[in-house]
């Protein structure tokens, strides 16, 4: 499936819901989960009222404990400074495949990086650098996905509003 420039695994979407649908239990903790898993591809209908914000639709990045992408998500008021510092990074960090997207509000930015086909250990490391580097920088206020802390249903990510 192709979203703006992505290319995102399709087998299943996960459609979030405003109540809690699943408890997770995953190295010894407790997930709850309020996006449904839904084992169908992804239609060009749903795709739309995602982005008239009807529903909100989010993707695996796994498969097979696989990944194509790594993605920073950033929910902050100084999404600006982030948009520039992060493409600073990447281009000392020699980082050229990686697109930024507009999430739901303004104050979210979402950041893939293109990768190709990484074991979700070597993901997890790749990440953890880069998000070292830009906690020098600034306050953190972003996750990395995906990650070996985290079970499969949440190693998933919203689907992006807008390029950037």
């Amino acid at each position: 499936m192709k979203v703006f420039n992505l290319e995102l695994f399709d087998s299943h979407y996960y459609i979030k819901h405003s109540t809690i649908v699943e408890q997770i239990q995953f190295n010894n903790r407790t997930f709850y989960a309020k996006f449904e898993r839904i084992n169908e591809p992804l239609t060009p209908l749903l795709l739309k009222q995602h982005f008239d914000k009807q529903y909100t639709i989010a993707v695996p990045l796994l498969q097979n404990n696989h990944t194509n992408y790594l993605v920073i998500d950033y929910k902050g008021e100084e999404h600006q400074r982030f948009y520039h510092l992060v493409q600073h990074l990447f281009k000392t960090l020699d980082i050229t495949r990686y697109h930024i997207y507009q999430g739901k509000t303004e104050e979210r930015l979402r950041v893939f990086i293109e990768v190709d086909t990484l074991k979700l250990e070597e993901a997890d490391e790749k990440l953890q650098k880069i998000s070292d580097a830009l906690k020098q920088k600034m306050v953190k206020k972003w996750k990395c996905l995906p990650s070996i802390s985290l079970p499969e249903a949440y190693n998933i990510v919203t689907l992006p509003y807008a390029e950037i």
